[in-house]
């Protein structure tokens, strides 16, 4: 009896050993391979779910990706945390809603975040702090910009504070405590001589809130981005992509006469419905994350859905 248990237990493992894993597949590690460029980035936000919803799932995802694609560093563009941010540097949330998340070792790299509204309704200077303690988390500064450099191409990305640009997150000093304290000119006149100098061969600014975008959201945002951030934006040219989260759908959006696109990327945990609007290219209302990838010549941006597959291409040239 013992010698029969012991055979059918070897033809199980024999069995398991041989089973196709459903998600992960060879054709997939294969067309991730080919979205690289000279520099590639991931970019999330919109994941600050303790795991549930899809962001366990789509951080798994991004473990496995990253394996393939071997990107330099991960953009978090806000929301890291919900619904209050985080109250300190010892937070409980920084495990359940990041490290503990984020744990695959392909994940295992700098990740440049912004704050969104969300951090603002708790305590943004923790979010700042927290780089004193995690290895991977580089936040210098509320708004900063990152240079790579890799093989002759050269990509600037310049991270914005946008919540403290907004008039009605300004005016309520309850919610939003210290948005009303940063300085929106000194962080404008740090944008305009950042871009002025900038010689990259692409430039991307992102920041938590759109300029454009279709949403339920109050228009006032938006209105305010395009008041006092767009025209710094647009003033020397030089801004391939304005990107943001916020939204929580895939969005692409191109406005007459103006050389800058408009990429709205999707939550990372928990997604909601689109329609098209004035400008829209493509909309999608899949969770996901994107992947930058970057040639000399080449600017693509990939929207990434929760089964590792791309629903679209963002793609310029010069």
């Amino acid at each position: 009896m013992n010698q029969v248990r012991k055979i059918v237990a070897a033809v199980v493992l024999l069995l398991l050993s041989v089973m196709v894993i459903p998600g992960l597949h060879a054709q997939d590690v294969e067309a991730w391979e080919k979205l690289k460029g000279n520099i590639n980035i991931f970019w999330c936000n919109d994941m600050g779910r303790n795991g549930y919803y899809d962001q366990k799932p789509i951080a798994e995802l991004m473990g496995d990706m990253a394996d393939a694609i071997g990107p330099e560093c991960i953009i978090a563009v806000g929301d890291v945390h919900h619904f209050y941010g985080v109250q300190s540097t010892r937070d409980p949330l920084w495990m359940t809603n990041y490290e503990l998340i984020y744990s695959h070792p392909e994940l295992m790299l700098p990740w440049y975040p912004v704050l969104g509204n969300h951090e603002y309704r708790g305590n943004t200077q923790a979010v700042l702090d927290y780089a004193q303690v995690s290895r991977r988390w580089m936040m210098p500064a509320r708004y900063y910009t990152k240079v790579f450099n890799e093989d002759g191409c050269s990509l600037r990305i310049v991270f914005l504070d946008t919540t403290p640009l907004i008039d009605s997150y300004r005016a309520d000093s309850l919610m939003y405590p210290d948005a009303h304290q940063q300085d929106r000119e000194a962080e404008l006149n740090w944008l305009d001589s950042v871009l002025k100098d900038a010689k990259e061969d692409w430039v991307i600014c992102v920041g938590h809130h759109p300029i454009y975008a279709e949403t339920g959201k109050k228009a006032n945002e938006r209105l305010d981005m395009q008041k006092y951030l767009l025209p710094v934006l647009k003033r020397y040219r030089n801004v391939a992509v304005y990107g943001c989260g916020h939204i929580h759908n895939f969005q692409y959006i191109k406005m007459p006469k103006d050389q800058i696109d408009y990429w709205v990327n999707s939550a990372a945990a928990l997604s909601r419905p689109v329609k098209p609007t004035q400008g829209t290219v493509w909309c999608d209302p899949s969770s996901g994350f994107s992947v930058i990838s970057v040639k000399k010549d080449v600017l693509n941006i990939y929207a990434i859905n929760k089964e590792g597959k791309v629903l679209y291409t963002l793609s310029k040239r010069k």
